[in-house]
């Protein structure tokens, strides 16, 4: 029965020297990441963490975000690793919220604890040694190198992942071992991983696109080249240095890639193939990375709930210039073990070809649910699922099916795909209704060239009032992470709805995506 802990025991007992992970000056070798693992996993049964138990860890892409995911595996707990994008509230609403008994902290976010509200008061370790806090050293310095080897069930939660909410809310996506067990042998054909392969990791492991892959890279024995943060110098660095043979990146960071100088100097010739995802790509950018990079590139489209890859655009499906470019439009075919459905949102029947509605997958790969939220589970799964918890999930983005091509024209839900990153207006319009200048506001996606989309409040401000763009903007920055801050602010009369009071986004979207044949950028 897989689960996630036994991506380093089998790896340890198979290939124990080969290295794992090489995280800045830092190499652990597949023995000593199973053995580290076994450390937190009884350091966090010191701490009273149990079946099931949720434990976080608010920092970037280090060693120690493996450690605690499988050592908290071994002991069947679930990890929750929290966007340190997000403003401290943010952070704070979620470690609440998961209900975590145990926190690693890296010191470069321990000020922001002291404006978060904790009342479960977890246990703090500082990753970096910082001072008043008991450190991650010291932590696992007297516990027990045996692996506890808990007894774990196909069904049960491995990882707890945070996806914006449409009432400004995040939700706490809840995937399995069977989910994870499920995309493990399609993204290593499609990627094509072997043990010799060796994997670049830049997107955050509080995404799906960042964990999921790294995962996969894991599972197969390879070398897993981690960086920190995104630093387009090291990824020039370390593909000739390390002989990286394959990497996932997002189309805003392959947009600024060719700009570099120095760029066009790399050795890439070590490079088998660049994937990319979490935003479409214009063929203008496509064709520049791939005029680099010198490898072929495939796209991936997914998303939180979906585990990930649902659908893949592959290399040979990259014809930009030539007959076959608009393919370079779609988000490719479904993957192994994916069906798709085009739904009319309004009868729930099935679409033909064509013809636009939402998109709706049914996969193994598809979430165990929502944390404590059966109702927003419920509504995702609107014809109920079987005994397995086989059913249809509806992704809230709207396209069109094309000879077995999935093409995605708008989205069903409001939300915003902002370099890569998720957010919803919902999230926007809570906070800039706090601000006591602003009667009414509505905020809306509209088209960006070097993020795809961006965030435009339009407000109506209070009688007598009149709050600056800067005002609004900086009333924002106190309640959320950086990429959810409207990029502009700008008046209207009216804001309009429907009888029941629902702002009409289509409405105000239409002048912003004119002349445009779909409604994401």
């Amino acid at each position: 029965m897989f689960c996630l802990a036994d991506i380093v025991r089998d790896n340890a007992a198979e290939r124990p020297d080969k290295p794992a992970l090489i995280c800045d000056e830092r190499t652990l070798t597949y023995a000593e990441l199973n053995a580290e693992a076994s450390l937190v996993a009884n350091a966090l049964l010191a701490a009273g963490v149990e079946n099931q138990d949720r434990v976080g860890i608010i920092a970037k892409n280090i060693p120690e975000y493996f450690t605690l995911t499988y050592g908290a595996a071994k002991i069947n707990a679930v990890s929750v690793a929290v966007n340190w994008r997000l403003a401290p509230a943010e952070m704070g609403y979620i470690l609440d919220n998961a209900e975590v008994g145990v926190v690693l902290v890296e010191d470069e976010f321990l000020g922001h604890l002291d404006t978060m509200e904790l009342p479960r008061n977890p246990l703090i370790v500082a990753i970096g040694g910082g001072t008043g806090h008991l450190s991650y050293t010291d932590w696992i310095a007297d516990a027990s190198s045996e692996d506890p080897n808990y007894p774990t069930d196909t069904d049960d939660t491995g990882v707890q992942l945070y996806t914006s909410g449409t009432t400004g809310l995040p939700k706490g996506a809840e995937l399995s071992n069977r989910n994870f067990e499920a995309i493990m042998g399609p993204i290593t054909d499609m990627i094509g991983l072997d043990s010799d392969s060796v994997v670049l990791h830049v997107l955050p492991m509080f995404h799906i696109g960042g964990s999921g892959v790294a995962n996969v890279g894991l599972f197969n024995g390879c070398t897993n080249i981690v960086h920190r943060d995104v630093d387009p110098g090291r990824i020039f660095a370390d593909i000739p240095k390390h002989g990286v043979t394959s990497a996932f990146m997002v189309p805003a960071l392959l947009q600024v890639l060719p700009m570099i100088p120095g760029a066009s100097d790399v050795d890439y010739s070590s490079l088998k193939k660049i994937f990319y995802g979490a935003s479409p790509i214009t063929e203008e950018v496509l064709i520049a990375s791939i005029a680099l990079l010198k490898c072929p590139h495939a796209q991936a489209y997914g998303l939180t709930e979906t585990t990930g890859v649902v659908t893949w655009l592959n290399a040979e499906d990259h014809d930009p210039g030539g007959p076959r470019a608009h393919l370079l439009r779609s988000a490719g075919r479904p993957i192994e073990g994916v069906e798709l459905r085009i739904v009319d949102q309004d009868t729930g029947e099935d679409l033909s070809e064509g013809e636009v509605g939402e998109i709706w997958v049914r996969t193994v790969q598809n979430l165990k649910s929502y944390w404590k939220a059966p109702e927003a589970t419920a509504e995702v799964f609107p014809e109920g699922r079987d005994e397995n918890g086989f059913g249809w999930f509806t992704t809230g983005d709207a396209g069109f099916m094309d000879d077995g091509f999935l093409f995605i024209h708008d989205r069903v839900k409001d939300m915003i795909v902002s370099g890569g990153e998720n957010v919803y207006p919902a999230e926007i319009e809570n906070a800039i209704m706090a601000h006591p200048g602003v009667a009414d506001v509505a905020v809306i996606g509209v088209p960006s060239d070097r993020w795809g989309e961006s965030p435009l409040a339009l407000i109506i401000p209070a009688e007598g009032a009149d709050p600056t763009e800067e005002e609004i903007i900086a009333h924002c920055s106190d309640r959320l992470a950086r990429f959810k801050l409207p990029t502009a602010v700008q008046r209207i009369d009216a804001i309009p709805r429907n009888p029941s009071g629902k702002i009409l986004k289509v409405e105000l979207r239409k002048p912003y995506w004119e002349g445009r044949d779909r409604s994401v950028n």
